[in-house]
């Protein structure tokens, strides 16, 4: 039987970094993990369930983006090379700026990338987003046209293009979507979060533009099933990739089946809440357009002041990673809708949880609840 191969992960206390190391060590698929992370896992909001997977001898502390820590992350005490390197580094919070993005995102990649073609790793996942593709509502296809809309999409595409420069690197990309589940800090957290508010307020809780925007989502479990496949794909040959029509990266959308709009959304969060969702009017909407960053102010003023009052009403004392703190980048009429059908023929990749629903939506809420983050 063949050995099975030797993954490192950089930025692997990451929300996807920490839930990929923990599939690999649930189904034993690795002869060897190598978490790198510049956070401690003591500090990382890590869920008693990545103890074993994340920390202790796998765990080494380091920033990838730094050329002269390189050297600690890649060598192994058996003088081999790893076979698969993940990267689920770099800053994932929005609004930052360029200089963060170029820093902790752009160099990070280039760095690792450099570092992976040198030592002839077999393959290189380096994980971007699907808003790096032009605003759309029919799902874009991979070889779609780009034009990212966030500061973190635009930093993503530039590593995108860079790396394929790299001679020798064995480079795969993969595009997500909203990644939603257990302990998700981010997009959905921000919708549950300010639901709660308005669940105890006894307000309407209203959306800007229209119920069609594209909001499309994947759940985590699917997301590091899928890395995990095109990892394997790759460095079985690609089989079934044609250069010449698909371009010379393989790149891969990952992307429920359930086409998530704001108005799917909508219901699924005035279900779980039991409170009344809508829209606000073309009037207020439009005005938004133009004053997008007094809107989101506004909001925020409303949700903070009454959010921390719930933390403090359920004696939460240390609150965890949860905010309805609301980014303007995150809240722009645009599109996020893709095509994950790529995956599925190319790879004979399925979807175990094909669409959000209720009950994963409430599963996210029960995970907050384990970690006393939920008031």
């Amino acid at each position: 039987m063949a050995e099975k191969p030797s993954v490192l992960i950089i930025g692997g206390l990451g929300y996807i970094g920490r839930f990929l190391a923990l599939h690999i060590h649930k189904n034993n698929l690795a002869s060897e993990v190598r978490i790198v992370d510049k956070v401690l896992p003591q500090l990382a909001w890590l869920a008693p369930e990545f103890e074993e997977a994340c920390a202790g001898p796998k765990f080494m502390q380091a920033d990838a983006s730094r050329e002269q820590s390189l050297q600690r992350i890649f060598d192994r005490s058996n003088g081999k090379q790893w076979d698969y390197v993940f990267n689920c580094g770099g800053e994932t919070r929005y609004s930052q700026e360029d200089e963060v993005y170029k820093l902790r995102s752009l160099e990070l990649s280039l760095a690792v990338g450099r570092e992976a073609a040198k030592r002839g790793v077999k393959c290189f996942i380096e994980l971007s987003t699907g808003m790096v593709y032009k605003p759309d509502s029919a799902p874009s296809k991979e070889q779609d046209k780009l034009k990212p809309w966030s500061k973190i999409a635009v930093f993503k595409l530039q590593a995108e293009e860079e790396l394929a420069k790299i001679p020798g690197l064995n480079l795969a990309i993969v595009r997500l979507s909203h990644v939603y589940g257990p302990y998700a800090s981010q997009w959905v957290a921000t919708a549950l979060c300010m639901a709660r508010v308005y669940q105890a307020l006894g307000s309407e809780m209203k959306w800007l533009w229209t119920k069609n925007l594209c909001t499309n989502t994947v759940h985590i479990h699917d997301v590091t099933r899928a890395l995990w496949q095109v990892a394997e794909w790759y460095s079985a040959g690609k089989a079934k990739w044609d250069a010449a029509k698909m371009g010379p990266t393989p790149t891969f959308n990952v992307v429920d089946k359930g086409r998530t709009t704001q108005g799917i959304m909508a219901d699924l969060i005035g279900d779980v809440f039991g409170i009344k969702t809508g829209f606000q009017g073309t009037i207020i909407s439009n005005f938004a357009k133009i004053h997008l960053h007094d809107v989101v102010e506004d909001v925020n003023d409303e949700l903070l002041g009454p959010w921390a009052g719930l933390l403090e009403d359920a004696g939460i004392t240390k609150p965890g990673p949860l905010t309805p703190f609301m980014e303007a980048e995150l809240l722009k009429d645009t599109d996020l809708s893709m095509d994950g059908s790529r995956l599925e023929e190319l790879l004979g990749f399925e979807y175990e949880k094909p669409q959000i629903n209720k009950e994963l939506l409430q599963e996210v809420i029960e995970s907050y609840k384990r970690m006393k983050w939920w008031p």
